[in-house]
Formats: structure tokens, C-alpha cells, sequence
């Protein structure tokens, strides 16, 4: 689960810089007039992205202004969907899927690298405050498991010593490159494709 109480330590302030304004602004117009307030999901994310993956109360309460809400059903959708962040969780969000398909596969190996190399505890920041790391159910790439998404990219395919790799090149500022680490495309087989060979984009 996602952090589910807001942080004690919160910003008195929050507003759109000018990208996420623009962005917020033109999600909204795609709306009847009157029915601005279904686009508060679309908007508590721009929010998350632009203050490093987390919605501080004053982001909230800013939202309800831009869409004329209660600044209490804006709360009421970011405390239900996990994909909000109420606390910090660094500038890089790990997250390691442990359901079933990755489990048997080594995802427990991920979760050693993580606590070896961010925190040992779940949803606790890096000494250098730069990310966490918490365990999830199924991401939806069982077949390329174990794996883990980092921000908005997926890692696949992944062993403790690659994950290690990934999370060295984080901590040391860079931004590793996603996808499977086994060297597959996308999810074909390991041995290349057996199948459609007549069909280039298959």
C-alpha cells in the first residue's frame, strides 16, 4: 500500500509552474463546462510529478481552487487511490511487485538489493533523501518478472546484481535505462521470436 496519512511536515505552498499550469489548464478545457471536477485525478498527478512523487495538503487545497471544489473531495480521491503519495518518497520511487509470478522468480532478491542499498525499511527515505522503495502487488508484467518501476519506467527481467547496478546508477544521480535487462524486446520469447516471423511489427 501507498503512504495513506499525510506527511506531519507539509509546505505552507503549492502552485502550477508555468509547464504544469499549461498542462493542468488544457486537461481541464477537454471537460463540459460545469464538470471541471472530473479532471481532479489528472490534476492530483501533475501536482505528484511536479513535487517529487508526493501531494502535499497545500497541493490539494490549490486544486480545489482551480476546479471549484471542496477542498475535502479533492482529499477524499487522494487518500483512496494509491498511486497518490501523501509523504515524501524521494525524487526516485521504487517499487518492487511481489505478487505471485514475481515472487517465484526472485523478486525477494529486489527487495534485498533495495533494503541493502536504499533503507531497510519499507517507505523510508535514503540517507541522501533521494528515494524509497515499497513492495506492490501486480504491476502487470508478470512475464518479464521479476521487475520493479521506478517513477514512471519499468525495469524487467531483473537479478539482485543487475538491481544493484540499477540503483547504484540512482543513487549516483543518473537515470538507468528501462526495459528488460535480459536483453529481450519487449516480451518475446528469450531465444528471439518463433512465431509471425512474416510479420515485421509483430
Amino acid at each position: 500500500m501507498s503512504l495513506r496519512k499525510p506527511a506531519k511536515e507539509q509546505p505552507e505552498k503549492f502552485e502550477f509552474m508555468a509547464d504544469s499550469l499549461a498542462t493542468a489548464k488544457e486537461i481541464v478545457s477537454k471537460y463540459p463546462e460545469g464538470k471541471q471536477q472530473s479532471a481532479v485525478m489528472a490534476l492530483l498527478y501533475i501536482a505528484q510529478k511536479q513535487n517529487d512523487n508526493w501531494i502535499p495538503l497545500a497541493a490539494m487545497k490549490y486544486i480545489g481552487k482551480f476546479l471549484d471544489m471542496p477542498y475535502i473531495k479533492v482529499y477524499e480521491v487522494a487518500t483512496f487511490y494509491t498511486m497518490y503519495n501523501l509523504s515524501p518518497v524521494g525524487k526516485h520511487f521504487i517499487q518492487v511487485c511481489t505478487t505471485t509470478p514475481c515472487m517465484i522468480r526472485g523478486a525477494y532478491k529486489l527487495v534485498e538489493a533495495c533494503k541493502e542499498k536504499i533503507s531497510e525499511n519499507e517507505s523510508e527515505l535514503s540517507i541522501d533523501k533521494s528515494c524509497s522503495w515499497m513492495e506492490v502487488e501486480c504491476l502487470g508484467a508478470c512475464v518479464n518478472a521479476p521487475m520493479m518501476q521506478i517513477n514512471d519506467d519499468y525495469y524487467e527481467d531483473l537479478d539482485k546484481e543487475k538491481t544493484l547496478k540499477i540503483l547504484d546508477e540512482i543513487l549516483d544521480g543518473k537515470t538507468p535505462k528501462p526495459g528488460s535487462y535480459r536483453g529481450r524486446v519487449n516480451n518475446e520469447p528469450e531465444n528471439n521470436r518463433k512465431t509471425l516471423l512474416d510479420l515485421k511489427n509483430a
